[in-house]
Protein backbone atom coordinates (compact mmCIF):
# COMPACT_ATOMS: atom_id res chain seq x y z
CA UNK A 1 0.00 0.00 0.00
CA UNK A 2 1.88 3.72 -1.67
CA UNK A 3 0.88 6.57 1.71
CA UNK A 4 1.02 9.64 -0.60
CA UNK A 5 1.87 12.61 1.62
CA UNK A 6 -0.86 15.93 1.33
CA UNK A 7 0.54 19.03 0.85
CA UNK A 8 0.28 22.20 3.44
CA UNK A 9 -1.64 24.21 1.20
CA UNK A 10 -4.69 21.88 1.31
CA UNK A 11 -7.65 22.47 3.27
CA UNK A 12 -7.96 19.81 5.37
CA UNK A 13 -11.10 16.92 4.73
CA UNK A 14 -13.82 17.43 7.13
CA UNK A 15 -14.77 13.96 8.58
CA UNK A 16 -18.06 12.50 8.96
CA UNK A 17 -18.75 12.41 12.30
CA UNK A 18 -19.80 8.67 13.59
CA UNK A 19 -23.07 8.33 14.45
CA UNK A 20 -23.31 5.17 13.74
CA UNK A 21 -24.44 3.73 17.16
CA UNK A 22 -27.23 6.66 17.18
CA UNK A 23 -28.13 5.71 13.96
CA UNK A 24 -28.67 2.32 14.39
CA UNK A 25 -30.92 2.81 17.48
CA UNK A 26 -33.60 4.89 15.66
CA UNK A 27 -35.82 2.62 13.36
CA UNK A 28 -36.10 3.37 10.39
CA UNK A 29 -39.73 4.47 9.92
CA UNK A 30 -38.68 7.13 12.51
CA UNK A 31 -35.58 7.97 10.31
CA UNK A 32 -37.70 8.07 6.98
CA UNK A 33 -40.33 10.48 9.20
CA UNK A 34 -37.52 12.54 10.47
CA UNK A 35 -35.77 13.18 7.36
CA UNK A 36 -39.67 14.05 5.03
CA UNK A 37 -40.29 16.31 7.96
CA UNK A 38 -36.93 18.16 7.39
CA UNK A 39 -37.83 18.13 3.39
CA UNK A 40 -41.18 19.59 4.20
CA UNK A 41 -39.11 22.66 6.89
CA UNK A 42 -37.07 23.11 4.05
CA UNK A 43 -39.29 23.52 1.23
CA UNK A 44 -42.03 26.07 3.88
CA UNK A 45 -38.69 27.90 4.31
CA UNK A 46 -37.90 28.57 0.66
CA UNK A 47 -41.39 29.58 0.02
CA UNK A 48 -42.85 26.30 -1.45
CA UNK A 49 -45.83 24.55 -0.26
CA UNK A 50 -45.03 21.25 0.84
CA UNK A 51 -46.09 17.99 -1.11
CA UNK A 52 -48.32 15.37 0.11
CA UNK A 53 -47.08 12.58 1.38
CA UNK A 54 -48.30 9.60 -0.80
CA UNK A 55 -47.60 6.54 1.01
CA UNK A 56 -48.65 3.07 -0.47
CA UNK A 57 -50.10 1.17 2.64
CA UNK A 58 -50.67 -2.71 2.09
CA UNK A 59 -53.59 -4.39 1.67
CA UNK A 60 -55.76 -5.12 4.51
CA UNK A 61 -56.08 -8.58 5.52
CA UNK A 62 -58.93 -11.07 3.79
CA UNK A 63 -60.72 -11.24 7.24
CA UNK A 64 -60.99 -7.95 7.57
CA UNK A 65 -62.71 -7.42 4.21
CA UNK A 66 -64.80 -10.06 4.94
CA UNK A 67 -66.33 -8.49 8.41
CA UNK A 68 -66.37 -5.13 6.69
CA UNK A 69 -68.22 -6.51 3.68
CA UNK A 70 -70.83 -8.10 6.03
CA UNK A 71 -71.04 -5.13 8.02
CA UNK A 72 -71.84 -3.29 4.99
CA UNK A 73 -74.38 -6.19 4.30
CA UNK A 74 -76.34 -6.29 7.24
CA UNK A 75 -76.10 -2.43 7.52
CA UNK A 76 -77.88 -2.12 3.88
CA UNK A 77 -80.66 -4.93 5.19
CA UNK A 78 -81.66 -3.05 8.23
CA UNK A 79 -81.98 0.05 5.94
CA UNK A 80 -84.07 -1.98 3.58
CA UNK A 81 -86.22 -3.90 6.74
CA UNK A 82 -86.69 -0.19 7.94
CA UNK A 83 -88.03 1.36 4.62
CA UNK A 84 -90.25 -1.75 4.20
CA UNK A 85 -91.81 -1.26 8.22
CA UNK A 86 -91.68 2.97 6.98
CA UNK A 87 -94.07 2.01 3.85
CA UNK A 88 -96.14 -0.72 5.75
CA UNK A 89 -96.81 2.08 8.19
CA UNK A 90 -97.84 4.29 5.53
CA UNK A 91 -100.31 1.83 3.96
CA UNK A 92 -102.13 1.02 7.24
CA UNK A 93 -102.28 4.92 8.05
CA UNK A 94 -103.84 5.00 4.72
CA UNK A 95 -106.07 2.72 4.84
CA UNK A 96 -107.28 3.29 8.09
CA UNK A 97 -107.49 6.90 6.84
CA UNK A 98 -110.00 5.44 3.92
CA UNK A 99 -111.95 3.83 6.62
CA UNK A 100 -112.46 6.65 8.66
CA UNK A 101 -113.19 8.36 5.86
CA UNK A 102 -115.98 5.24 4.20
CA UNK A 103 -117.53 5.41 7.87
CA UNK A 104 -117.95 8.81 8.31
CA UNK A 105 -119.49 9.19 5.05
CA UNK A 106 -121.91 6.02 6.00
CA UNK A 107 -122.81 7.94 9.04
CA UNK A 108 -123.38 11.57 7.53
CA UNK A 109 -126.62 11.72 5.44
CA UNK A 110 -125.76 12.66 1.43
CA UNK A 111 -128.62 15.08 0.32
CA UNK A 112 -130.41 13.09 -2.67
CA UNK A 113 -132.26 15.07 -5.14
CA UNK A 114 -135.89 14.85 -4.64
CA UNK A 115 -137.53 11.63 -6.96
CA UNK A 116 -138.78 13.36 -10.32
CA UNK A 117 -142.00 12.77 -10.90
CA UNK A 118 -142.62 11.84 -14.44
CA UNK A 119 -145.45 13.46 -16.54
CA UNK A 120 -148.34 10.81 -17.62
CA UNK A 121 -148.67 11.20 -21.05
CA UNK A 122 -152.05 12.21 -22.33
CA UNK A 123 -154.24 8.96 -22.21
CA UNK A 124 -157.38 8.74 -24.53
CA UNK A 125 -160.80 9.76 -22.94
CA UNK A 126 -161.95 5.84 -23.17
CA UNK A 127 -158.62 4.61 -21.66
CA UNK A 128 -158.50 3.51 -17.83
CA UNK A 129 -156.44 5.03 -15.20
CA UNK A 130 -152.77 3.11 -15.24
CA UNK A 131 -152.09 2.69 -11.18
CA UNK A 132 -148.62 1.95 -11.84
CA UNK A 133 -147.12 4.13 -8.41
CA UNK A 134 -149.74 1.62 -6.20
CA UNK A 135 -148.99 -2.08 -7.54
CA UNK A 136 -144.87 -1.38 -7.07
CA UNK A 137 -145.58 0.11 -3.61
CA UNK A 138 -147.54 -2.89 -2.67
CA UNK A 139 -145.10 -5.57 -4.12
CA UNK A 140 -142.34 -3.28 -2.64
CA UNK A 141 -144.16 -3.93 1.13
CA UNK A 142 -145.00 -7.55 0.29
CA UNK A 143 -140.96 -8.20 -0.18
CA UNK A 144 -140.27 -6.18 2.58
CA UNK A 145 -142.75 -8.10 5.12
CA UNK A 146 -141.62 -11.97 3.67
CA UNK A 147 -140.28 -14.05 5.99
CA UNK A 148 -136.27 -14.73 6.50
CA UNK A 149 -135.70 -18.37 5.86
CA UNK A 150 -132.16 -19.52 6.92
CA UNK A 151 -130.81 -23.04 6.10
CA UNK A 152 -129.23 -24.90 8.97
CA UNK A 153 -127.55 -28.28 9.35
CA UNK A 154 -127.06 -30.05 12.50
CA UNK A 155 -123.86 -31.68 12.12
CA UNK A 156 -123.25 -32.94 16.02
CA UNK A 157 -125.01 -33.65 18.95
CA UNK A 158 -122.93 -33.38 22.24
CA UNK A 159 -123.41 -37.17 24.13
CA UNK A 160 -122.61 -35.61 27.44
CA UNK A 161 -125.31 -33.23 27.56
CA UNK A 162 -127.56 -36.09 25.67
CA UNK A 163 -126.95 -38.12 28.56
CA UNK A 164 -127.89 -35.87 31.30
CA UNK A 165 -131.00 -34.66 29.64
CA UNK A 166 -132.43 -37.82 29.24
CA UNK A 167 -131.20 -39.03 32.38
CA UNK A 168 -133.60 -36.55 33.77
CA UNK A 169 -136.39 -36.60 31.70
CA UNK A 170 -136.24 -40.67 32.84
CA UNK A 171 -136.45 -39.63 36.39
CA UNK A 172 -139.57 -37.48 35.84
CA UNK A 173 -141.06 -39.95 33.28
CA UNK A 174 -140.32 -42.68 35.84
CA UNK A 175 -142.14 -40.41 38.98
CA UNK A 176 -145.46 -39.21 36.68
CA UNK A 177 -145.56 -43.26 35.63
CA UNK A 178 -145.48 -44.17 39.82
CA UNK A 179 -148.31 -40.79 40.45
CA UNK A 180 -150.18 -42.39 37.71
CA UNK A 181 -150.52 -45.99 39.11
CA UNK A 182 -151.16 -45.17 42.22
CA UNK A 183 -153.75 -42.42 40.95
CA UNK A 184 -155.55 -45.47 38.67
CA UNK A 185 -155.57 -48.15 41.53
CA UNK A 186 -157.49 -45.68 43.92
CA UNK A 187 -159.69 -44.44 41.35
CA UNK A 188 -160.11 -47.85 40.75
CA UNK A 189 -160.50 -49.30 44.60
CA UNK A 190 -162.75 -45.85 45.47
CA UNK A 191 -165.22 -47.21 43.09
CA UNK A 192 -165.53 -50.72 44.44
CA UNK A 193 -164.16 -52.73 41.26
CA UNK A 194 -162.06 -55.08 43.41
CA UNK A 195 -165.09 -56.24 45.90
CA UNK A 196 -166.99 -56.75 42.55
CA UNK A 197 -163.98 -58.99 41.80
CA UNK A 198 -163.53 -60.62 44.46
CA UNK A 199 -167.60 -61.17 44.88
CA UNK A 200 -167.54 -62.55 41.51
CA UNK A 201 -164.90 -65.06 42.21
CA UNK A 202 -166.43 -66.22 44.64
CA UNK A 203 -169.69 -66.90 43.37
CA UNK A 204 -167.88 -68.84 40.67
CA UNK A 205 -165.86 -70.78 43.26
CA UNK A 206 -167.97 -71.41 45.76
CA UNK A 207 -170.38 -73.92 46.37
CA UNK A 208 -172.92 -74.70 49.15
CA UNK A 209 -170.81 -76.02 51.49
CA UNK A 210 -167.24 -74.92 50.68
CA UNK A 211 -166.85 -70.71 51.20
CA UNK A 212 -164.40 -69.14 48.87
CA UNK A 213 -161.59 -67.45 50.16
CA UNK A 214 -160.29 -65.36 47.17
CA UNK A 215 -159.32 -62.15 47.52
CA UNK A 216 -157.85 -60.19 44.94
CA UNK A 217 -155.94 -57.23 46.52
CA UNK A 218 -153.73 -60.32 47.78
CA UNK A 219 -151.88 -60.55 44.25
CA UNK A 220 -153.05 -56.81 43.42
CA UNK A 221 -152.35 -54.97 46.64
CA UNK A 222 -151.21 -51.59 46.55
CA UNK A 223 -147.64 -52.21 47.99
CA UNK A 224 -147.46 -54.71 44.59
CA UNK A 225 -148.45 -52.39 42.46
CA UNK A 226 -146.44 -49.55 43.52
CA UNK A 227 -143.23 -51.93 44.33
CA UNK A 228 -143.33 -53.35 40.69
CA UNK A 229 -144.05 -49.84 39.48
CA UNK A 230 -141.05 -48.34 40.35
CA UNK A 231 -138.75 -51.58 39.75
CA UNK A 232 -140.14 -50.61 35.83
CA UNK A 233 -139.35 -46.89 36.86
CA UNK A 234 -135.43 -47.72 37.49
CA UNK A 235 -135.26 -49.71 34.94
CA UNK A 236 -136.30 -46.97 32.50
CA UNK A 237 -134.25 -44.84 34.13
CA UNK A 238 -131.28 -46.69 33.07
CA UNK A 239 -132.52 -48.24 29.64
CA UNK A 240 -133.48 -44.40 28.66
CA UNK A 241 -130.23 -42.82 29.63
CA UNK A 242 -128.22 -45.18 27.96
CA UNK A 243 -130.41 -45.64 24.72
CA UNK A 244 -130.14 -41.97 24.38
CA UNK A 245 -126.71 -41.84 24.87
CA UNK A 246 -126.17 -44.48 22.41
CA UNK A 247 -128.65 -43.00 19.78
CA UNK A 248 -126.25 -39.42 20.18
CA UNK A 249 -122.82 -41.38 19.08
CA UNK A 250 -124.45 -42.77 16.42
CA UNK A 251 -126.11 -40.05 15.00
CA UNK A 252 -122.09 -37.73 15.40
CA UNK A 253 -121.04 -41.28 13.19
CA UNK A 254 -123.97 -40.79 11.03
CA UNK A 255 -123.57 -37.29 9.84
CA UNK A 256 -119.55 -37.53 10.07
CA UNK A 257 -120.22 -39.55 6.66
CA UNK A 258 -123.52 -37.95 5.12
CA UNK A 259 -123.37 -34.22 6.76
CA UNK A 260 -126.13 -34.63 9.44
CA UNK A 261 -130.56 -33.30 9.37
CA UNK A 262 -130.65 -29.69 6.98
CA UNK A 263 -133.40 -27.73 8.82
CA UNK A 264 -134.60 -24.55 7.08
CA UNK A 265 -135.87 -22.42 10.05
CA UNK A 266 -138.09 -19.07 9.19
CA UNK A 267 -138.48 -15.54 11.16
CA UNK A 268 -141.84 -15.29 12.83
CA UNK A 269 -143.77 -12.30 11.35
CA UNK A 270 -145.92 -11.92 14.30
Amino acid sequence: MVMTERPADQAPVQTRPDTSDDTARIPLAERLQRRIGAAADERRTNGQAPRESRRILPPPPPEQVAAREAEQARQAAAEREAEQARQAAAQREAEQARQAEQARQAVTPVPTAPPAVPVPAPQPATAAPVRTGAATTRRTSKAAQAPRRARLRLSRIDPWSVMKVSFLLSIAFGIVTVVSVFMIWSVLNAAGVWTSINNTVSDTVSSGTNASTFNIEDYLGLSRVLGFTMLVAVIDVVLITAIATLGAFLYNMASSLLGGIEVTLSEDQA
